[in-house]
């Protein structure tokens, strides 16, 4: 049976899982990622447009931040008690898990609507550049709970053995958003506001597609009315887990703030608009990374349920080294050829020779990275709350924001702000790993690990 993630060889259901969420993530980093190819090359805008768009990302990753405190803390608990064989309770933590995104999605469209010009300067915007970034905002938050209901429920579709249709739930939008975005950018002259609407449009009919099929008779555990009435045990534990995945994206929140309101402030727009394109990159690059391990967690998940230490194990030793192998090549291919990374998101002359640079200083030791990832993953998957939370912040709120702030002012100048991503790679990379592997990896098979 594809759904018992007990049986069969571990490597095999990890890229059974792995392969079709990757290709739904790459479709899912479309949304985005087209707006911003199109945004960069619009004739007249120059670097303004694409600084603008680059300036809402910290709304955008703070709406994905609760998408992950509420998905990334139900959906291992759902495969937990899946593997275990507790379906009732397994049918009651996606209910919440519904509720939950369904609430939060409209209060935070609500309040970042009306407050999103003093958000907007404060998160380093200039007059020029801000007539970009609300014309993108004010559009793209309607669609606020669209996308929160189609990433944070698509998790229990995949979680129950059904990976292509998670896939498709993507797929469906992103192949829409890449029609409607030169329609509405380009022949109906709407501009940055054409791509939002594009791609709220795109969100809504993927939306859709989820949830009709959580609802419908093919699904294992079907998401019913009955179970979405919040209870507080149970959010208390889907909150507590998922705080390290709202904590990864919050950070990463509060790190575009600062790095954007820095660059602003030693470079300029030119320089917020760099950023914009490594963040665009780095984005690419690491996806295969992020769908191998979100293929991996829901298989790690129900044998830690069913009590298959040693598949865990398997699981942790096949993803850390793909991982590995997978990001130095990534490193390699950006040393090679950077100018051209450049020109895809960008044809501003001047964006495109100072962006080398930067992308080499921002991407060195990129390969760290998997360790980070790798720790992170297994913490998240077993129910490791403490841990996870700690590492997520340890690396962005604890090494980067304050290096960020600091090496410039070192006289790095603005290469201060892209030298603390490396810097924190290492140190944060290699600890999470070790901690996770002398906690967690070498008491499996052993002894139940339990929170330190």
């Amino acid at each position: 049976m594809t759904t018992d993630f007990s049986q069969g060889r571990i490597s095999r259901r990890i890229i059974a899982q792995a392969v079709p969420l990757t290709l739904a993530q790459l479709v899912q980093l479309l949304y985005n990622i087209v707006d911003r190819i199109y945004i960069g090359h619009m004739p007249g805008a120059g670097s303004a447009a694409l600084t603008g768009i680059g300036l809402t990302f910290p709304v955008v990753t703070l709406i994905a931040a609760f998408t992950a405190l509420f998905s990334t803390g139900g959906t291992p608990l759902f495969s937990i008690s899946r593997g275990a064989g507790e379906e009732e309770k397994a049918r009651r933590i996606m209910g919440n898990v519904f509720s939950l995104l369904a609430l939060t999605s409209f209060a935070l469209m609500f309040l970042c609507y009306a407050f999103r010009r003093p958000i907007m300067f404060l998160f380093g915007a200039s007059e020029s550049s801000y007539i970009y970034a609300d014309a993108y905002l004010k559009v793209y938050l309607l669609g606020t709970p669209f996308a929160m209901l189609a990433t944070g429920m698509n998790g229990f579709v995949s979680a129950q053995g059904f990976p292509r249709i998670g896939m498709l739930t993507t797929v469906i939008g992103a192949a829409l958003n890449l029609v409607l975005d030169p329609l509405f950018i380009f022949v109906f002259d709407m501009g940055v506001s054409g791509a939002a609407l594009a791609t709220i449009i795109s969100q809504g009919v993927s939306c859709f597609w989820v949830l009709r099929f959580l609802t419908g008779t093919r699904v294992l555990l079907r998401l019913e009315r009955r179970y979405m009435p919040l209870r507080s045990a149970i959010v208390k534990r889907i909150a507590t887990l998922g705080t390290s995945g709202f904590i990864m994206q919050g950070t990463n929140c509060l790190v575009q703030v600062v790095c954007n309101s820095t660059l602003q402030g030693f470079g300029g727009d030119l320089y917020v608009g760099i950023m914009t394109v490594l963040g665009s990159v780095r984005s690419v690059l690491e996806l295969p990374l992020s769908g191998l391990i979100s293929g991996a967690q829901p298989v790690m998940g129900f044998n830690y349920g069913a009590k298959k230490y040693d598949r865990v194990r398997q699981a942790i030793r096949f993803t850390a080294l793909c991982g590995i192998a997978y990001n130095l090549a990534a490193w390699m291919l950006v040393l090679a050829f950077p100018v051209f990374l450049m020109r895809i998101f960008s044809s501003d002359p001047q964006l495109i020779a100072a962006g080398p640079q930067a992308l080499h200083v921002y991407f060195f030791g990129f390969f760290f990275m998997s360790f980070q990832f790798a720790g992170q993953m297994v913490f998240q998957s077993l129910g490791f709350a403490r841990q996870a939370v700690f590492f997520s912040l340890l690396r962005k709120a604890i090494i980067v924001v304050p290096l960020t702030l600091l090496l410039p002012r070192m006289g790095f100048g603005v290469m201060g702000v892209f030298l603390a991503e490396p810097i924190s790679n290492l140190i944060g990379g290699l600890s999470c790993f070790t901690t996770m592997y002398f906690t967690v990896y070498k008491k499996l098979g052993k002894a139940q690990p339990s929170e330190v």
